[in-house]
């Protein structure tokens, strides 16, 4: 049926509290749960693939830019283009400060004294990053200009050489590339949990797994999980530091579902580990793990689920930056900006792993009822 291309109204965007889904031109659907919230969605066809694409909050993009947004998706997607990949591809370009972190950490090793290194980083954090540091590298204009700068300082005698060029001196010689390790497109995991469930693994191994889905963690984390570590009143789980890759104690917030789970595993408490391994006294082995997504028949690594849910965060909903890579427990911000954030963003936090497994119930009983 084809609807008008102005279906709905501003007011009624702001004063619909009913749940349901609402439509207006384009493909642009109005989502409002169960609780009020209210996001913005577009059904597409891409390539001849029909998929959804998350436009954001109402909270913080109106009528007017999602039917923009919408269009331009629809018109680009019409040439045969793909909305989700420019969307993924402008992501995953880094700022000029993230690159340049990267940069320092490649090239520390091959300092032979720790006054280089910090010589290196400090001036970039002194008299680049405050102006240039969010810019996207893809941004950055070509050094030329620069680099006719330096030439006229050096035949002023005021310096010697360029650094506007031979940047390739500058860096490391590289080895074999690292492989990224492979990942789960994140509208599949519904799918693979539905196997898990359906699987005959061992109990503590199969919660194990879908709690370290649910909660993001890394395979150490999650094995290694301990019941002292559970605090119920606050629903949170205290990571230590010395399970955590960056030595830094982690805080992450249980939704309703990883709670299910902890209940669940109170069957197998036999001692410390919440996820105890067949010998007693030891935790899950990583290979129990990976053997396990294996069988099912998803050619994926167990950590490729951060990449699953931080692609999710991305393409699916309006979560700001930081607090999804807070989720994953990795560094944001400067040092300076570290200095004064003492916030872990932990109730935002929360409302985003509910909204992870919200995501994860949904679609898998979609699947389960459709099979």
């Amino acid at each position: 049926m084809r609807r008008p291309a102005k279906a709905l109204s501003a007011r009624f965007v702001q004063t619909v509290s009913e749940p349901g889904k609402f439509f207006d031109g384009h493909g642009l659907i109005l989502r409002v749960d169960a609780h009020g919230n209210k996001s913005w969605v577009q059904r597409i066809v891409i390539q001849g693939n029909r998929r959804e694409l998350g436009l954001g909050s109402v909270d913080f993009v109106s009528l007017a830019e999602a039917r923009a947004a919408a269009y331009e998706n629809r018109k680009l997607a019409r040439s045969r283009g793909d909305p989700l990949q420019d969307r993924r591809a402008q992501r995953q370009i880094q700022t000029f400060e993230e690159a340049a972190r990267a940069i320092y950490e490649m090239l520390k090793p091959t300092w032979k004294n720790e006054k280089h290194a910090s010589q290196f980083i400090a001036t970039l954090e002194t008299y680049v990053f405050p102006t240039m540091g969010r810019t996207k590298v893809s941004d950055v204009t070509s050094a030329q200009r620069i680099s006719k700068v330096m030439k006229w300082g050096i035949a002023q005698g005021w310096r010697k050489d360029n650094p506007a060029i031979g940047i390739s001196d500058a860096l490391p010689k590289q080895t074999a590339p690292r492989q990224r390790r492979k990942a789960m497109d994140y509208p599949d995991v519904p799918a693979f949990l539905s196997a898990l469930h359906r699987s005959k693994a061992g109990l503590s191994t199969r919660l194990c797994l879908e709690f370290l889905i649910l909660t993001c963690a890394r395979s150490l984390e999650a094995r290694g999980a301990c019941w002292d570590e559970i605090d119920l009143n606050e629903k949170a789980w205290n990571v230590p530091a010395d399970r955590m890759k960056m030595k830094r104690p982690h805080r992450v917030p249980l939704s309703r579902r990883a709670l299910a789970i902890l209940k669940e595993a109170e069957g197998l408490k036999e001692g410390a580990f919440i996820f105890p391994g067949t010998k007693a006294g030891k935790m899950l082995s990583d290979m129990t793990l990976s053997k396990l997504v294996k069988e099912l028949g998803f050619p994926v690594d167990v950590h490729g689920f951060r990449t699953s849910f931080r692609t999710w965060t991305q393409e699916q909903t309006n979560f700001p930056n930081d607090i999804a890579e807070r989720a994953l427990a990795h560094i944001v911000g400067t040092d300076v900006e570290r200095a004064y954030a003492h916030s872990d963003l932990f109730e935002k936090r929360r409302k985003m792993m509910e909204a992870w497994a919200g995501y994860l119930a949904e679609k898998r009983d979609n699947f389960v009822r459709i099979g």
